[in-house]
């Protein structure tokens, strides 16, 4: 993860603590003292954030040393110190809980993926994230879902095309079809071309324009394997991707995996976990 994809967001949130007025701090910790802090696990999870909580140390002192432990991506157990960092003591309190904030934050985003990921194994089926991201902080969640495992779907609207039910409402007195859709976008870009459907009619239509890749759209386990049957059966060799999406949780993810499906898009890895618990101790 490249420092220009989360530094604006280090700046807003240390302006949003003011840091620069920790008033508690500043009237009690002389300016050259200098102390050592580390983080530790206080339960099992995937880290992810090292880079992010460097920096924050780093902008209240660019003298700030650090050992890191592990790497993000790696399962820390209980107990276990990810980072050491040596700085100046006023650097180390005031920037404390901004920095426990985003690594325990993304360790969270990182360990509810890994969730996902173990539960679908031995299939050969990735585990996608979508675009339900907290706003702004997306870039920093999708790296936390490829540390867990995970695979990232488009970053943002750019990425690729993909027709969902409002696009095909919005012109439906544009276009008779969905392979018409479809045409309309080769004819204009060569980026990959994805679109949902949630019946058996909508995937025959869009089969015949050759889409790259077709979600599956709120359909389960039984209609998901007529799906693929459908679609192996007029496309062969030549199908396109299939990705299930809509009301996947850890219960049914198995089972829809189990399918054959290709890919499993999973809003609930960025928008359904909980914050991994992480504190940060003195130690002199």
């Amino acid at each position: 993860m490249l420092k220009k994809e989360y530094r604006h967001i280090v700046l807003e949130a240390c302006r949003e603590d003011a840091v620069e007025e920790d008033i508690t701090t500043n009237l009690i910790i002389p300016k050259a003292k200098r102390s050592q802090g580390k983080m530790v696990f206080k339960e099992e999870g995937v880290l992810c954030g090292v880079k992010v909580a460097k920096y924050v140390f780093r902008l209240l002192d660019k003298q700030a040393k650090f050992i890191e432990h592990f790497h993000d991506g790696d399962i820390v157990k209980k107990g276990q110190t990810v980072l050491t960092i040596k700085a100046k003591t006023r650097a180390l309190l005031t920037g404390e809980r901004t920095a426990l904030n985003f690594i325990s934050y993304l360790s969270g985003v990182a360990t509810n993926t890994k969730k996902y990921v173990d539960a679908v194994k031995p299939y050969k089926v990735k585990i996608l994230d979508t675009r339900k991201t907290t706003p702004v902080m997306r870039r920093l969640e999708k790296y936390a879902v490829k540390c867990g495992g995970g695979t990232n779907h488009r970053i943002n609207l750019i990425d690729f095309v993909l027709i969902k039910d409002n696009h095909r409402m919005a012109i439906a007195n544009q276009v008779k079809c969905l392979s018409e859709t479809i045409k309309f976008f080769r004819k204009r870009t060569n980026k990959l071309i994805e679109i949902e459907v949630d019946n058996f009619d909508q995937l025959k239509q869009a089969l015949k324009a050759d889409p790259d890749i077709v979600m599956l759209d709120n359909m389960n386990v039984a209609q998901i394997k007529k799906a693929i049957q459908i679609t192996r059966k007029i496309k062969g060799n030549k199908s396109p991707i299939l990705e299930a999406s809509g009301g996947i949780n850890l219960n049914n993810i198995r089972d829809i995996a189990r399918t054959g499906v290709d890919h499993i898009s999973v809003g609930a890895l960025t928008h359904t976990h909980r914050f991994i618990n992480i504190s940060m101790e003195f130690v002199s």
